[in-house]
């Protein structure tokens, strides 16, 4: 999801820049290195070092993003804290993640979007050592026997583990009795969030470097393969729009079918941010009009004052659809082959998982991407195809963060109207 905030002006030489939007900076990136990379061929190669820059900055920042959006995130929705109404929004929010990245991973497979770059030979020795992989194992890898090696090894799906599991103990620390325990609840979870804080600005920093890395990835992408992979990104595309339209019939229609709500009444209100988030790509942004719906459908301003800022930064079922199409289109396009059943079963946990903490963060689509990827055997890593096939995808991030920060939002709030009605709390009067 793009951040709400409005970028202050910069001034200077850069100014031009910096000023201009970042989304139409990468798209143009992706454009003149695909350019680059077909007019100069081996020649354009010298500028390969631009982009294993940008790929080793945002491998810099993932094990620390990870860590302290999680921590902060779980220690926030904890169910000692939240109640009856907290647990069940957190638990649709799951659910609907979960399902989102099953349909995700559905149209990828339906869709085969495949760039048939030529693949080199240790991006797939890591992909077929993690097809090997059997389901009993990486279920029981999910829990670290040492969480210090687990990060050594940035090794995902553990480091999610305990980073939950962390939270959650340290919510509990936070609404303790004992006044020195409370405090240092208070203070752990202060340093935790400022750490947060601190990685959010350093993912804006690096990704006003993305235009130049990507165009730099995207011309060596080129330059060795040709025009060749160019009409892939439309598949991706296509796959992705099929995708979300599908999660809204299906899973939202079907939640409102279930539950006896009105699904035209509904639409008729979500709408308004339905289009709000489509145009803008910001969920935070949207954020009033989303409220302003709720209260429209007759939902207690204390049940979506909670629960519509909490799905802006746990619930992102446009962004996990968005995950399995690109996950597969990376493994066909370096592999050859897609992933099995085990691995897609670890790329919905993953997904799912990492969705609690790392939302609210600029760029999240991309450093979702990234712990996929890792879990599933397929490493960015400067140099490799995997790096490549990774900046064509977010040198369309900007069509792409169009369609699911809107189903992100619809998501918020058919989950809202849903545990309303579930609890009693909605008002049908609104529904008539």
């Amino acid at each position: 999801m793009a951040e709400g905030k409005k970028a202050p002006v910069k001034k200077g030489w850069l100014g031009w820049y910096f000023n201009f939007n970042l989304l139409y900076r990468i798209l143009i990136g992706l454009v003149l290195g695909a350019l680059l990379g077909i007019i100069f061929q081996e020649k354009i190669l010298w500028i390969s070092p631009l982009g294993d820059l940008f790929v080793r900055l945002l491998k810099m920042i993932m094990m620390p993003i990870i860590l302290s959006t999680l921590i902060v995130g779980a220690s926030s929705i904890s169910p000692a804290t939240l109640g009856k109404a907290g647990v069940r929004i957190v638990i649709f929010y799951l659910v609907t993640s979960a399902l989102a990245v099953v349909i995700g991973l559905l149209m990828g497979s339906i869709f085969r979007p495949s760039a048939a770059m030529e693949t080199l030979a240790i991006a797939d020795a890591a992909g077929k050592a993690a097809a090997s992989q059997k389901l009993s194992a990486i279920l029981l890898a999910i829990i670290p026997t040492s969480f210090a090696q687990a990060v050594v090894n940035e090794t995902i799906l553990p480091v999610i583990f305990f980073s939950i599991v962390f939270g959650i103990g340290l919510s509990y620390l936070r609404i303790s009795g004992d006044e020195r325990l409370k405090k240092a609840g208070e203070t752990l979870f202060e340093m935790c969030d400022a750490v947060a804080e601190v990685m959010m600005r350093m993912v804006t920093g690096i990704m006003q470097y993305a235009p130049i890395g990507v165009l730099a990835l995207v011309a060596d992408v080129f330059a060795k393969q040709g025009a060749k992979v160019a009409g892939a990104l439309g598949m991706v595309t296509v796959a992705c729009f099929v995708g979300y339209a599908l999660h809204v019939v299906l899973v939202y229609g079907g939640m409102l079918k279930v539950f006896k709500l009105k699904i035209k009444t509904f639409f008729n209100e979500a709408k308004d941010p339905f289009i709000t988030a489509f145009v803008t790509r910001s969920s935070n942004g949207t954020l009033p009009v989303t409220m302003e719906a709720a209260e429209h459908l007759g939902i207690p301003r204390d049940i979506y004052a909670f629960s519509l800022p909490l799905g802006a930064t746990i619930n992102m079922d446009g962004t996990a659809i968005y995950q399995g199409v690109c996950a597969i289109f990376i493994s066909l396009t370096v592999t050859g082959h897609n992933f099995t059943l085990a691995q897609m079963l670890l790329i919905i946990v993953t997904a799912t998982l990492a969705s609690i903490g790392t939302a609210g963060v600029p760029g999240a689509g991309a450093i979702m991407l990234l712990m996929v990827l890792e879990s599933v055997g397929l490493p960015v890593q400067a140099g490799t195809a995997v790096a490549g096939a990774y900046a064509m995808i977010l040198g369309i991030d900007a069509i792409l963060d169009m369609g699911r920060t809107a189903l992100n939002v619809t998501g918020d709030l058919t989950c809202t109207a849903v545990v309303s009605k579930q609890l009693n709390y909605l008002d049908l009067k609104k529904w008539e």
